[in-house]
């Protein structure tokens, strides 16, 4: 068992999604999953049904069996098995696999109309890796097709875990922060945390068309307490208020995660 597994065996997701901060990320997310679905749909006349997306890293399913429930066909690959067990325990008719994100062997090219890739960027540890993962979803996508993948942002990492839970020199020392600090994980580290300018390039090297790019969870991460302690009517407008700033380039990278919105041209 790899360590990533061993922290998913014990991680739960569905407990993180029906979080605030967590319903925060869904709910900013699939407003712009449903944008470019619909617009997917305008391109190509397909209906739901005909619309096939493919959910690479889908651990329980938060985004494949809500999709699947409004009509589209959705497959899910997920590495972990655990979570995979989860998800098909739900009883969908969600197609799930286990799979790794840097080889998607089991599909053809050009087999999906939309692709999201939402968890494995988080936890490549290497730039290659990443361009990888990204090529893979990008050769499984048709032409035309939209690509979601999802990262988690350095001034996050570097404000949560680095000065609030004052870990900023040990971290030094460990070497795990460079001299601009920007986050490098060391070998038992699990997350891999990015700069807008380590997206783009990526996105460079991939030959994949950005769309938008946009910040599903804001402030909400670095705020658990507080927004915990919101009302419900005080949530609702914490929501609202996301939704009005996620497209903002001067807050993007002070996100938790960004929603990297790109095209296979």
């Amino acid at each position: 068992m790899t360590q990533l597994e061993e922290y998913y065996n014990k991680f739960n997701e569905d407990k993180r999604l029906n979080s605030r901060h967590g319903i925060m990320e869904f709910t900013v997310t699939m407003k712009y999953v449903h944008k470019y679905l619909d617009q997917l749909a305008d391109e190509t006349g397909k209906q739901k049904s005909e619309i096939k997306i493919l959910d690479i890293g889908a651990a329980t399913g938060g985004y494949s069996i809500p999709l699947w429930q409004e009509g589209y066909d959705v497959t899910a690959v997920e590495l972990v098995k655990h979570n995979l067990g989860m998800l098909k325990a739900k009883g969908t008719g969600v197609k799930a696999f286990q799979g790794n994100a840097l080889k998607l062997k089991r599909f053809e090219n050009e087999s999906f109309d939309f692709t999201l890739l939402f968890g494995p960027m988080y936890h490549l540890k290497t730039r290659e890796e990443q361009l990888q993962a990204l090529t893979e979803a990008k050769r499984v996508t048709k032409t035309g097709g939209y690509i979601l993948v999802a990262y988690v942002m350095n001034e996050y990492a570097f404000l949560t875990y680095g000065i609030k839970e004052g870990h900023i020199l040990e971290n030094i020392v460990e070497g795990k922060l460079d001299d601009t600090f920007h986050v490098r994980p060391g070998e038992d580290d699990l997350y891999m945390f990015m700069r807008t300018e380590d997206i783009e390039s990526l996105n460079k090297d991939a030959a994949l068309k950005r769309v938008q790019i946009i910040s599903p969870d804001g402030p909400a991460n670095h705020m658990r307490r507080e927004v915990n302690a919101l009302t419900e009517e005080q949530f609702l407008q914490f929501i609202n208020y996301q939704l009005s700033v996620c497209e903002r380039a001067d807050l993007l990278g002070a996100s938790a995660h960004t929603v990297d919105i790109l095209q296979k041209i």
